[in-house]
């Protein structure tokens, strides 16, 4: 079975030999920023695919953020290349939801958290537990507390 890790490495190797600059040098700073967090702890570990997921998630997050910032700072160049490196790691991460299933799979949470007297702004808390373990990493955060928010002003 191969892990996650291996396939970007595999990926890594086939980049490099394509001399597909942007690709070899995303995947490089990704692999990076993975062996920091098998080093980070006490001792060093192997991440688990899970793991794995997680730092290109806060990889990809990190990228749309630069490009944003590139793009205000008028620096086109930079913010498409940040925009193309970000949607490159898209590509290793699972199937984001798109607002009608995010939204169903709110609105089940808001009615859970009704069910338990929880209701109005203040019930913010309580939907965002029922729905984070169920979007783990298929939904941004921002776009789930949106989604959230608005099914609560209803």
């Amino acid at each position: 079975m191969t892990t996650l890790k291996s396939k970007l490495r595999d990926d890594l190797n086939t980049a490099i030999r394509a001399r597909d600059e942007l690709r070899s040098s995303t995947l490089r700073l990704t692999l990076t920023a993975i062996t920091q967090e098998e080093v980070s702890g006490k001792e060093k570990r192997e991440l688990s695919d899970e793991e794995v997921t997680k730092v290109i998630t806060r990889e990809a997050k990190k990228r749309r953020e630069a490009a944003e910032a590139f793009a205000q700072g008028n620096r086109p160049e930079q913010a498409e290349r940040e925009k193309a490196e970000g949607e490159l790691l898209a590509t290793y991460l699972p199937k984001q939801l798109d607002d009608d299933e995010l939204n169903r799979i709110v609105s089940q949470a808001v009615e859970e958290a009704k069910a338990a007297g929880a209701e109005g702004p203040r019930a913010m808390g309580q939907v965002m537990k029922i729905v984070n373990p169920k979007v783990a990493g298929l939904a941004e955060g921002g776009r789930v507390a949106a989604a959230v928010k608005k099914l609560l002003a209803g």
